[in-house]
């Protein structure tokens, strides 16, 4: 694991891809900064986050023969890495809500940006920019934000909490690696926000409706049984929770 530490960057993820066009960038290279001019997160969305205070760093991770219809895999795997670390250390619920927000006490503690670099079909490697929020306290214009301090009302450690979380992305990505993709789909399946629980939707045509999530098709995207008894498949931009 080699880092690369920065006083401040525009993005990390950008400042890593440029690496990668530059050269070979060894697997599981790490580029973290003290503060993100540019944070971008899903869907082109800014990624708020105050100096010194939290975990903001891109991470590459390379792949043996991951076909690009299975890309979504990725995205199970780095939040259940996130999940297994705040759930060591928070005595608090913590879910995975769809695609791969990561939530806790209901609200948005981390947020995910995955950037694949495909090969023939194949996914060569992919760029993991994370956001966590640990020791921030104040967010503006954000109410649905949390953090690791504001749920425990202690300050973490950055470094070590660094070190936890690239331990168990290591593990997944490895699990990835070994095709032993029943194991990621079970457990990401049992960590999934409002996984069979009847919940208000809004479509595309901003329509309300009723339906309960039952799982996650091979392409990432979400299937949502309709009131009817209909299952139907959603991806990012054609639903969101009503809530």
């Amino acid at each position: 694991m080699k880092i690369i530490k920065l006083d401040a960057t525009d993005s990390t993820n950008t400042f890593l891809k440029e690496l990668c066009r530059e050269g070979d960038v060894d697997d599981f290279t790490i580029v973290i900064t003290d503060y993100q001019t540019n944070g971008r997160g899903q869907m082109s969305s800014s990624w708020e986050s105050i100096i010194n205070k939290n975990l903001t760093f891109s991470i590459l991770t390379k792949f043996n023969n991951l076909n690009i219809e299975s890309q979504f895999y990725i995205s199970k795997a780095i939040s259940l890495a996130i999940y297994d670390t705040l759930f060591t250390v928070l005595s608090t619920k913590i879910s995975i809500k769809w695609p791969n927000d990561i939530l806790a006490e209901q609200r948005k503690i981390c947020g995910i940006l995955i950037e694949n670099s495909v090969k023939k079909s194949k996914i060569n490697y992919s760029i993991v920019g994370i956001g966590l929020n640990v020791n921030q306290t104040v967010f503006k214009n954000l109410p649905n934000a949390t953090s690791m301090k504001l749920i425990s009302d202690r300050d973490f450690n950055l470094d070590g909490l660094l070190d936890k979380l690239v331990k168990n992305i290591e593990k997944y990505i490895k699990i990835i690696n070994a095709n032993d993709f029943i194991q990621i789909d079970n457990l990401y399946l049992k960590r999934l926000y409002k996984i069979n629980t009847p919940t208000m939707f809004r479509d595309a045509k901003e329509t309300i409706f009723m339906g309960k999530i039952t799982g996650i098709s091979t392409n990432g995207r979400l299937q949502v049984e309709l009131q009817s008894g209909d299952i139907e498949e959603f991806s990012l931009k054609e639903i969101s929770f009503n809530l």
